[in-house]
């Protein structure tokens, strides 16, 4: 960062001609009251009657010079105070448009700083965005690819199961489970790949919360976890895709609580940004937290930590749902203390008509 220095305070140096101006003067002045006496004293013998009126003659003649002397002098001096004012101001002027040009550096490098930044960012997402493309390319051709043969599997094996017995019944089983593993996993790539079309309403944003802590408190992970609805009541209605907005409240639930030892607390919470048009909607628990280091992959599709669990689908296909909407996640974690979801979502979707907004959830 450069800095400006301003110029010490102080007496300025004056200008070396105003400086030799004032003893010139003086000397000349001396020069000629000591010439007046002498050529008086040199004067012819047959003038010395006349002495004394050359003497006085000499002196009104010193003094008349003197006169001249000191104003050729001081109209010197003004000259030289106006150069030398002049030039000070010269002087400022240049240094002022010093500062003004190391300010406009300043600024340039510093705007030049904030593009190079935003073009990195820019790049990032871009490379974020092309891989995802990629991925959901592939992820329809795997689909569809794998559904029609699973489904042959499945049916086979469902009938294998009615005529066994023992042993080879829980083989069968485990076998069906594994099928349905491959399919919840074909299902979350064709929900990531391809979202549907939005179906808009006016959602409750309380009342979503409420019902689907209802519906969760007596699943098996969730009976030891204390869950709490911290929605403010009167916060306006959202407009949103109740069914995309529900699968994302349902996938950050299950995450929490696959992190959240019993005992633990699972609290939602949401607040509204009136000047921006924004509801942030926060889903905090009290579990183990996530590694710095794990915590940029968690958007990745596939990516998990818990290998006999989940597809690692989930955060995908919520940031899918969310960016559909024109929001944004982020994810804040301390490991031991728990971790914090933030889901901004567009109170009102922009371009949207009227006539696609229905009461869903009041």
């Amino acid at each position: 960062m450069l800095r400006w220095l301003s110029r010490p305070e102080g007496p300025r140096p004056s200008h070396p001609r105003a400086n030799g101006a004032i003893p010139c003067s003086v000397s000349l002045l001396v020069f000629v009251l000591l010439c007046v006496p002498v050529l008086v004293a040199v004067a012819p013998a047959e003038s010395s009657s006349l002495t004394g009126t050359n003497f006085l003659g000499g002196f009104v003649l010193g003094c008349f010079l003197l006169v001249i002397i000191a104003f050729l002098a001081r109209t010197r001096i003004s000259v030289m105070r106006q150069e030398l004012r002049k030039a000070r101001e010269l002087a400022d002027h240049r240094e002022y448009e010093r500062n003004l040009a190391q300010r406009e550096l300043v600024r340039r490098l510093e705007e030049e700083r904030e593009l190079a930044k935003e073009k990195m960012q820019f790049e990032s997402q871009l490379a974020e965005y092309e891989k995802y493309a990629s991925l959901a390319q592939l992820a329809l051709g795997a689909a569809h690819e794998i559904n029609n043969p699973l489904l042959g599997i499945m049916s086979h094996l469902e009938l294998e199961w009615k005529d066994a017995s023992g042993e080879q019944r829980t083989e069968i089983e485990q076998c069906i489970e594994g099928a349905k593993r491959i399919s919840s996993a074909v299902r979350g790539l064709l929900d990531y790949a391809r979202p549907g079309p939005l179906l808009l309403g006016k959602v409750n944003l309380f009342k979503l919360v409420a019902e689907t802590l209802k519906f969760v408190e007596h699943q098996p992970m969730f009976r030891h976890i204390i869950l709490a609805n911290r929605v403010p009541l009167d916060l306006p209605a959202l407009t949103a895709d109740v069914n995309q907005l529900s699968q994302i409240l349902m996938n950050l639930l299950l995450n929490a609580a696959q992190a959240t030892p019993p005992g633990g607390s699972i609290t939602i919470s949401a607040g509204l940004e009136q000047s921006a048009g924004i509801i942030e909607l926060r889903v905090r628990d009290s579990g183990t937290g996530i590694p710095s280091d794990i915590l940029p992959h968690v958007f990745e599709p596939f990516f998990t930590t818990k290998r006999s669990k989940g597809t690692g689908l989930g955060l995908s296909i919520s940031q899918s749902y969310i960016r559909t909407h024109g929001g944004d996640i982020q994810l804040e974690s301390t490991l031991g203390e728990g971790t914090t979801v933030r889901v901004t979502l567009p109170l009102h979707q922009p371009g949207r008509p009227a006539t696609e907004y229905q009461e869903v959830i009041a």
